[in-house]
């Protein structure tokens, strides 16, 4: 794994956050998303760090056509980092020398794969002299937001008690598709499990909740016996 070869390289985790100026931070994006054409804008306006460096990524990957690629990238750094939280750790460790980065940098781009123009590793490398590669999950989940709406698609999130089969998933993505919620919009599905719903399930798209979940009923049975006393 991962962190395991990183750990091997003498690297020393701390779950300290390190904080630098944040002039410091807006001129490390700047200064990487120079080159990027002006006229090149992200489909959404995001904020914080995070979405920062998201957005100058996607220019950068805009202007040399390699939005699918860097996006791909992305998605496979993200979702090797919620499966090892470990490297989180380690990525935000203050400690980190010039040769421990160096080192970290050439095992993502290994994770990444092919990189068109250098994007990945030139922003891998940016996140790194700023001291913010502990941001680089919330980064790929940025990213992955501005891909959505670049590709026209709206978030339908399905939240269960237990994991939903295929089946079942396309069933509700389906009766979504042709509900008035989905606004004639391609649906990007996301399932979580939250067992505390008890049963049933949690729809929401946009900026809408449908909240049918045994919980949800419970508290609502709670409350009107309350009232009733």
């Amino acid at each position: 794994m991962f962190a395991a070869r990183v750990a091997r390289a003498g690297l020393r985790a701390s779950a300290q956050q390190f904080a630098v100026p944040r002039t410091a931070v807006v001129n490390g994006v700047r200064s990487y998303a120079a080159a990027a054409a002006q006229d090149v804008k992200p489909p959404v306006a995001l904020f914080g760090i995070d979405g920062t460096y998201a957005s100058a990524l996607y220019t950068a990957s805009a202007k040399t056509a390699a939005l699918e690629q860097t996006s791909k990238a992305l998605t496979t750094l993200g979702e090797v980092l919620k499966k090892d939280p470990k490297l989180n750790t380690i990525l935000e460790a203050p400690t980190l020398s010039v040769s421990d980065k160096q080192q970290i940098i050439a095992e993502l781009q290994k994770i990444a794969g092919a990189d068109k123009g250098d994007i990945i590793k030139n922003f891998l490398a940016t996140l790194a002299e700023n001291n913010r590669l502990g941001a680089l999950g919330g980064v790929c989940d940025q990213f992955a937001t501005l891909m959505s709406a670049h590709r026209g698609e709206v978030e339908l999130n399905i939240t269960s008690a237990q994991e939903l089969d295929n089946k079942t998933i396309a069933r509700l993505e389906k009766a979504v598709a042709k509900s008035e919620f989905s606004q004639g919009k391609k649906l990007k599905v996301v399932t979580k499990v939250n067992p505390e719903l008890v049963g049933g399930l949690v729809v929401e798209i946009g900026d809408r909740t449908i909240d049918l979940s045994v919980s949800s009923k419970i508290a609502k049975l709670n409350k009107a016996l309350t009232d009733a006393l």
